[in-house]
């Protein structure tokens, strides 16, 4: 029988890699899963739901993995907890493999297989594991919510007798799946909405949930994705351009919503200081993509910052701010993704490492690095696991 084992997260996350309802469903295919005592209280699930799904509640996360095949974190967990696992047992999480290149490689040497659920390919077979799209979804969501709660002026127009309330303006820079979110909600909240990126194939989206697109559209403008769908690094010229033509823009903002990330790269300056300074007091910025270094100038991570009456949101992790829809949405993805892990007939850990969602996600492999990406980071050479390929 596969084991699988869920500890508890860090005070700063509220989240959780597994949930009652997906517990029950790995335990109806023969998995025995345990979860450590007081693990789902900060997503509102008590080891009562748990232990009525059918898990085992560990007193301490050591107990919770020590035996386990799979071990299902939210967060990249502490060194110590992966040296409690067996070897070659996997870790199947959001281990942030772009930072702290040291402890990622100690992690590897542990001889843990690791996999790395930011790095799904994105192909039509694992939208259903895709894990950044159903929180990046949830914090679209809330940045306008939160936004909205601080504005202190409504965002709908409203006709009164006393006279009209005019419209917010809410604009949304970076429309991946945040940013569509982003602009469905303000719409949803009666602001007009505005969007910019870097990509011509979102035109039509924004389009589509009635915002209005605004972006320098020359010759490098329709050649601005990758081929995995996300936004290609612009030339400085274009950014130059594009530069200008937001900071007129912004300047007439209410509400400012900012979420381009590049995979493995510090996130793009696109709203600097100047900008913020041309912005009408009590206007609010945004910054999704503070954790990587902000897109807002100004925004400093887990802090409200105030600029010439502009508030700049650098809130971490929006997505943990809504924990129960969080981790129901997280814990589906880990399971769809660990279901074909699982050799049906055995209930044993069987893991295809030529299939292409696996050679995407996985990072380490017997102690070695095998994701030559991250190999390159560690300054090493993806070297082959022992008795395997990479």
């Amino acid at each position: 029988m596969i084991a699988i084992g869920v500890p508890a997260e860090g005070e700063d996350e509220p989240r959780i890699g597994l949930t009652p309802e997906t517990v029950k469903k790995l335990v109806k295919q023969g998995a025995k899963v345990t979860v450590r005592s007081g693990a789902g209280l900060r997503s509102h699930f008590s080891d009562a739901d748990y232990q009525e799904a059918g898990a085992a509640i560990a007193k301490t996360d050591k107990e919770a993995v020590a035996d386990a095949d799979i071990v299902l974190t939210v967060r990249r967990p502490p060194l110590a907890l992966a040296k409690s696992m067996k070897k070659g047992a996997a870790l199947i999480g959001m281990l942030d493999p772009f930072a702290d290149a040291a402890n990622l490689d100690a992690l590897a040497k542990t001889g843990v297989s690791l996999f790395s659920m930011e790095l799904m390919p994105r192909i039509s077979r694992a939208q259903s594991m895709d894990v950044l799209s159903s929180q990046s979804n949830l914090a679209g969501y809330k940045a306008v919510v939160d936004a909205a709660a601080a504005f202190e002026r409504a965002l709908p127009m409203m006709m009164t007798a006393a006279g009209t309330v005019p419209a917010a303006k809410v604009f949304v820079m970076g429309v991946g799946v945040a940013g569509l979110q982003a602009i469905a909600t303000a719409r949803r909240l009666g602001a007009i909405v505005t969007a910019t990126d870097v990509r011509p194939a979102v035109k039509e989206q924004v389009a589509s949930l009635g915002a209005k697109f605004i972006a320098v559209e020359d010759e490098e403008f329709k050649q601005a994705e990758t081929a995995g769908g996300y936004a290609k690094e612009m030339s400085d010229a274009y950014r130059k351009k594009q530069a200008e033509l937001i900071a007129e823009h912004v300047k007439n903002q209410d509400i400012v919503i900012t979420t381009a990330l590049i995979p493995g790269r510090p996130a793009p300056k696109l709203i600097s200081k100047a900008m913020i300074e041309s912005m009408k007091p009590g206007s609010i910025i945004v910054d999704l993509a503070v954790e990587r270094g902000g897109n807002a100038e100004l925004a400093k991570p887990g802090e409200i910052a105030m600029h010439n009456g502009v508030r700049i949101f650098g809130l971490l992790n929006l997505p943990g701010s809504v924990p129960v829809n969080a981790s129901s949405l997280y814990a589906r993805n880990l399971q769809a993704f660990v279901e074909p892990l699982i050799d049906k007939e055995n209930k044993t850990l069987a893991i295809n490492w030529d299939d292409e969602i696996v050679k995407g996600t996985a990072i380490a492999r017997g102690g070695a690095i095998v994701n030559a990406m991250i190999a390159e980071r560690l300054g090493t050479n993806g070297t082959k696991p022992k008795g395997g390929k990479p």
